[in-house]
């Protein structure tokens, strides 16, 4: 079930202010220090953010997206990849002003909003755009942005040495991203469980109740009994699916907790994963 678009374009707005102010509350000498996202300091975070925001407004104004056909040229004839591309954007920013790259991500991110509220609301659920991943609709990518926006956020702060935000919309944006995408991110290791049945029931910032299917196009009744059920924190399920957190650590220090079908759920947990 698609977010409200009203909830889903103001969680987007607070979100990237929020994201303005942890750039801003971070010490000027902090840019070039490791970040949360491992092997990128903290202005590689705001590179990447920079690129792929400008991309998604591109992209949602149906306009040329310029660096993803610079990065295919400099390719020579290999394989294009997500990571490849995430590593050429940052790597063309790297001379730049911190300054500079702030106020490119800033006017990408604005432009990209304003372009969400302009889709007409009946054709909100049907336009599809290009993405990473293939044409996606536009509250999905909406959605991922919310969700890069959060745990980005996230690595600049532990960065910077700022304190997490621990907000409930955004961090639900995360986990219900996750949640619903996971037929996906099973099948990219060679996974799916037909008529297997997972609930997750999470408790503070991010919390939520899902009932959903492990295998592609498949809605469970709504009296289905889970075979794996996940409870926990929303804070720590959100830093799982963005791959922040071993997911056996948090197992083992009962920040989650599975029940059911065990060996699915650590499967689960292991695959999970909110990025597109």
């Amino acid at each position: 079930m698609t977010l409200d678009r009203t909830w889903l374009l103001a969680t987007a707005r607070e979100e990237r202010e929020a994201m303005g102010r942890t750039i801003q509350y971070t010490e000027p000498e902090r840019f070039d220090l490791p970040s949360g996202s491992e092997g990128w300091r903290i202005r590689d975070v705001l590179a990447h953010l920079a690129s792929s925001d400008a991309v998604a407004a591109a992209t949602i104004g149906d306009e040329p997206l310029t660096e993803v056909q610079a990065y295919f040229d400099s390719l020579n004839g290999a394989a294009p990849t997500v990571d490849g591309f995430n590593a050429f954007a940052v790597e063309r920013r790297a001379d730049e002003p911190v300054r500079t790259v702030i106020a490119e991500w800033g006017r990408a991110a604005d432009t990209f909003l304003t372009r969400c509220s302009a889709v007409p609301e009946d054709e909100w659920d049907s336009k599809r755009v290009y993405w990473v991943a293939g044409q996606m609709r536009v509250p999905y990518l909406l959605q991922s942005r919310v969700m890069e926006w959060w745990l980005h956020g996230e690595d600049v702060r532990a960065g910077a040495d700022l304190e997490p935000r621990r907000v409930h919309k955004a961090i639900y944006c995360v986990n219900d991203l996750a949640i619903r995408s996971l037929p996906y991110a099973l099948s990219l290791v060679g996974l799916s469980f037909p008529g297997k049945v997972l609930k997750v029931s999470l408790e503070g910032p991010g919390e939520g109740t899902w009932t959903y299917g492990l295998a592609a196009r498949e809605v469970p009744a709504k009296d289905a009994k889970p075979d794996v059920l996940i409870d926990g924190r929303g804070y720590e399920f959100a830093l799982v699916a963005g791959q922040r957190m071993d997911p056996a650590a948090a197992l083992e220090d009962g920040l989650i907790l599975v029940g059911g079908d065990t060996d699915l759920g650590e499967t689960v947990l292991k695959n999970l994963r909110a990025f597109a």
